[in-house]
Formats: C-alpha cells, structure tokens, sequence
C-alpha cells in the first residue's frame, strides 16, 4: 500500500500539532533570560505565542520560581530558562477530537517530558 493512500484520523492529527506546538515552544523559548520579576511576562509572553497557532484551544504555562531562584547568577541576577522550569499544559482541538498534552519535568528520568494525556471527542 502506497503512504499517500493511508488515512490520517483525527486523533493522530490533533496529536501532530500537539507535539508540533509543545516542540516549537520548547526550542523557541529555552534560553530566554529571566529574573523572579520577569517570571510572569514570560509565561504570558509563551502562552500568547502558542495561543495563535492553530487549533490551539487552551494553554497554561507555568514556570518554577524555585528552580529560576536556585540558578539566578549573583553577580547579573538572571539565568536562562531551562526546560526543566517548564510546566506547559495544553489543549488542540482537531475537528471532533481533542488531545491534551503536557510538557513537564520528570525528576526520575531527569528530563522535561513531553507526553500525550488523554485523547476525547470535543465537546459538542
């Protein structure tokens, strides 16, 4: 069977632009610098960033205050965002279907990770 023949569902579609927002995000904002007082523009600034690509339905963005604290450079008072500081909670809506995704620090596996939560139909 030819791949352009195959059918693409709308579950494994609304996954795609999941993984397709949560990557440019990660790699779009990694390494911006930050201070405790720039903390909440921030995440405003990511949140309203990936809020206008499409089928984006919902997206909170959170990012640890503690771990921003712990690596703030004493001598110039900001560091850089680390994908561990990240907490991304997101919903696509794809035709009938929505997934809901997270990006979210895994200290067992000491990487910030990047998993599908749940698959429904959207809501009619």
């Amino acid at each position: 069977m030819n791949d352009s023949n195959k059918s693409i569902s709308d579950s494994e579609q609304a996954v795609f632009e999941a993984g397709i927002k949560l990557g440019a995000l990660y790699h779009q904002f990694t390494g911006s610098p930050l201070t405790l007082e720039t903390v909440d523009s921030l995440e405003k600034a990511i949140s309203q960033s990936i809020s206008v690509q499409p089928y984006v339905k919902n997206i909170k963005v959170t990012i640890n205050r503690d771990m921003v604290r712990s690596r703030l450079n004493g001598e110039f008072g900001y560091c850089e965002l680390e994908g561990c500081m990240l907490d991304v909670v997101l919903d696509i809506s794809y035709k009938e279907k929505e997934a809901k995704v997270s990006l979210k620090y895994d200290e067992k596996l000491n990487y910030p990770l990047m998993k599908i939560n749940r698959i429904e139909n959207s809501p009619e």
